[in-house]
């Protein structure tokens, strides 16, 4: 049984400095990490990459033979792949015996609401490898500075996650940055817990372009807090405690924390309800303080 992340998020939300700064702080905490770039139009990666999609098929080299923009282009390059889904296969067999993978995503957001080519490769690989995969979705924590932004992140979270159909976990990312985008109108607990949304109606009242549109925001943040599904935890990816407690609940969310205890169905429970904060022995104290170079190696 294989474990790891598909992290994805619109563009600027960070997610190939989170697989960078990820994939240093599970080495650190004594895993074997391999990070798969299926971006390809991410041309500079800053991690090492075990596999990387233009090895398959190059961005640039679709536009310029089918005349396509980049975001036809990276549809293109997800219809290709998922057609070619035995070539990844084949690069990933031999990473199953002893690696957490990390799969890096592009940032067109129709990829994970509209599209079915992104969603059919995950899947297709979760059935032949048996994989445990958690969906990691990066927003930019800037989208709670403006009440109309933020319902829309809100709004693409939702559509993300019954699109996706995989244990799933927001994140506000470039937490550390939020004070610079100005006063949030509420507190952040607000923002991570997603709830009460018609106080936001009056913010948005304040705007003379979200108040055409009133009844609309109203009705879209109604399906939100109906479903009942989103809410966001925060990330400083230079701050070792930040990411370790999101190690912890993507560990929670798909199983990892289970693999290789033996205990009955009730023990399994009494793991399943604790709060994220629990030390278990993947995450021995000495492993922990040996983070504390995590910041000097993202630098």
């Amino acid at each position: 049984m294989v474990f790891g992340q598909v992290v994805i998020g619109p563009p600027g939300s960070g997610k190939t400095t989170y697989c960078n700064g990820m994939s240093q702080f599970l080495k650190l905490i004594g895993r074997k990490v391999a990070v798969i770039n299926l971006d390809p139009a991410n041309d500079a990666l800053p991690y090492e990459c075990t596999i990387n999609i233009e090895d398959l098929v190059k961005l640039s080299d679709v536009m310029n033979e089918h005349s396509l923009g980049p975001n036809g282009g990276l549809v293109y390059c997800m219809d290709y792949l998922e057609k070619n889904i035995d070539w990844l296969q084949a690069k990933l067999e031999p990473l199953l015996k002893d690696h957490y993978l990390l799969f890096d995503f592009p940032g067109q957001v129709e990829l994970f609401f509209l599209h079915s080519s992104a969603k059919n490769v995950i899947m297709r690989l979760i059935k032949l490898l048996n994989l445990r995969l958690t969906a990691v979705h990066l927003v930019d924590a800037h989208l709670c500075s403006d009440p109309g932004k933020y319902v829309s992140a809100l709004l693409l979270s939702l559509s993300t996650m019954l699109h996706l159909e995989l244990p799933h976990i927001n994140v506000l990312s470039k937490i550390d940055l939020i004070e610079s985008y100005g006063r949030l109108a509420f507190n952040l607990d607000f923002y991570t817990d997603a709830q009460d949304l018609s106080y936001l109606q009056h913010h948005l009242d304040q705007d003379s372009r979200s108040a055409k549109y009133r009844k609309l925001t109203k009705e879209l943040c109604d399906v939100i807090e109906n479903f009942s599904l989103v809410n966001f935890t925060t990330l400083d990816i230079q701050d070792k405690e930040s990411v370790g407690n999101l190690v912890k609940l993507i560990d929670k969310s798909n199983g990892y924390i289970f693999a290789g205890i033996e205990a009955s169905a009730v023990e399994f429970s009494k793991i399943a309800i604790r709060p994220v904060d629990w030390d278990y022995y993947r995450y021995p104290c000495s492993v922990l303080l040996a983070c504390s170079d995590f910041v000097i190696l993202l630098i």
